[in-house]
């Protein structure tokens, strides 16, 4: 499986910088990374076959898709802490490469898609 090389905040365009071991490159927009964040208070979580929703959201708080700083977690992974406080949610290398598929995808579909126009 393929590791970032590098890792790089960029607070001007809002995004997140990888490159990875493989030459793959992905820009990942901060507001993307915190709305898919992985934790079970965002996703929701199954637990032996069944899901769990997560709780109801209250409204945003100021920073929240502002990062205060970017932790690694072991060798596997990286922490996300948001100026609004927000820290759940491990970002483990599958979950980024995963993600970063989602995003591709996300980017070719035209804007409107799904919302019952097409």
């Amino acid at each position: 499986m393929p590791v970032p090389k590098t890792i790089k905040l960029n607070k001007e365009n809002k995004s997140l910088f990888i490159i990875w071991d493989d030459g793959k490159e992905v820009n990942f927009p901060l507001q993307f990374l915190r709305d898919e964040s992985p934790d079970a208070g965002n996703k929701g979580e199954t637990i032996l076959w069944k899901h769990y929703e997560p709780p109801t959201k209250g409204p945003d708080k100021p920073g929240k898709y502002e990062v205060e700083k970017i932790e690694l977690v072991g060798k596997y992974a990286i922490q996300i802490k948001w100026k609004d406080g927000y820290d759940y949610g491990i970002y483990s290398w599958d979950v980024l490469l995963r993600l970063s598929e989602y995003l591709e995808i996300k980017n070719i579909l035209p804007k409107n898609f799904g919302d019952g126009n097409h």
